[in-house]
């Protein structure tokens, strides 16, 4: 077995949740049970991620930070603005207006990164890709460990290449974005288990485990399976400390959504979401623009969740949500921990 890659007590891991959910009192509260929490350095600014990391370092537990990789996809801008002119009545619905102006966006990547590098964190993951070796050693040269989210056996021999210190292997159960270095790619409908295994046939990193964790049974498998720890997100969206809006909250416990789906309707990337009229109206519409689409639908998203409108909000979750439950955080990682 591979030297462990994180540094907690307990094997479980707490994935960040973009956009909202992941808060620094959910990642105190995860690593005060034990566990070792990932804030999530996505959609914020770098003022705002160095904001979550000094209180959160003050703690003195471990703790790492999660970066989006930028993207490197060309946008259609006919593409986009016929998806626009198709989201018209929807946005029209919350009394938004829709901007089709491709957005540029690298979610400020090379400042988030000098960010970790003047203030060193003890881990960072990275997602939707890789970045170039020079990032990765620049990283492990201050201390940091780097783990690269991938989906499939090819991704990780990448991230193998570019020298990371462990992968995070993502099922296509998992909630939220998927991984995939190819936004065109759905995930392969595969169990996470067997994930682990076919990456570790492939590639000797240590790997943490993500997607369909639902209950102890499932963190116990993902171990036996090879992996040295487990994350779980979804199963955290209704604990105490998760910033998870209260439109949001009520969707994971109301019992008239029966199924999650993999859709590109809210970003353009691949992510598994509960099925709302949303997802239904623009299944298989919005073109492969990542992060155009997430900019274009921004304002509608945020307007559903103000208004409480379910029905046009982006529900990230896992294929395991009716698990998901009220009270502490600190529960859930020692439930899925066993102790």
């Amino acid at each position: 077995m591979s030297a462990p890659i994180l540094d907690s007590p307990l094997p479980i891991v707490a994935a960040p949740m973009a956009g909202g959910p992941t808060t620094v009192a959910l990642s105190t509260a995860v690593a005060s049970a034990g566990g070792f929490p990932f804030l999530a350095g996505g959609y914020t600014t770098p003022e705002a991620l160095a904001a979550q990391i000094e209180p959160l370092r003050a703690t003195g537990h471990a703790f790492g930070v999660n970066l989006f990789v930028p993207s490197r996809d060309v946008v259609d801008p006919d593409a986009l603005a016929a998806y626009a002119a198709e989201l018209a009545p929807e946005a029209d619905a919350l009394g938004v207006v829709l901007d089709p102006t491709p957005v540029a966006d690298d979610d400020r990547w090379e400042e988030k990164l000098a960010l970790l590098l003047a203030r060193p964190v003890p881990a960072v993951s990275l997602t939707f890709g890789l970045p170039d070796r020079a990032a990765v050693a620049a990283l492990r040269a201050v201390g940091t460990r780097v783990l690269a989210s991938v989906t499939a056996p090819s991704e990780a021999r990448l991230a193998r290449d570019v020298g990371v210190d462990g992968l995070v292997v993502q099922g296509s159960d998992a909630g939220g974005h998927s991984a995939v270095h190819d936004p065109g790619r759905d995930p392969e409908p595969v169990a996470t288990t067997e994930l682990v295994r076919r990456v570790r046939r492939e590639v000797d990193l240590p790997v943490v485990a993500a997607g369909g964790v639902d209950g102890p049974g499932a963190a116990r498998a993902l171990l036996d399976a090879g992996a040295q720890a487990v994350a779980v997100g979804t199963l955290l969206l209704r604990t105490d400390e998760a910033g998870t809006s209260p439109t949001y909250r009520r969707a994971l416990a109301d019992p008239a959504f029966t199924e999650t789906v993999l859709t590109r309707a809210f970003t353009g990337r691949p992510a598994r979401a509960l099925r709302n009229g949303f997802v239904e109206r623009h299944r298989g519409s919005a073109p492969v623009a990542y992060p155009a689409v997430h900019h274009l639908t921004r304002g509608l998203r945020q307007a559903a969740a103000a208004a409480g409108d379910a029905d046009r909000l982006h529900l990230w979750a896992g294929t395991g949500y009716r698990n998901a439950s009220d009270g502490p955080a600190a529960d859930v990682v020692r439930a899925l921990a066993g102790v």
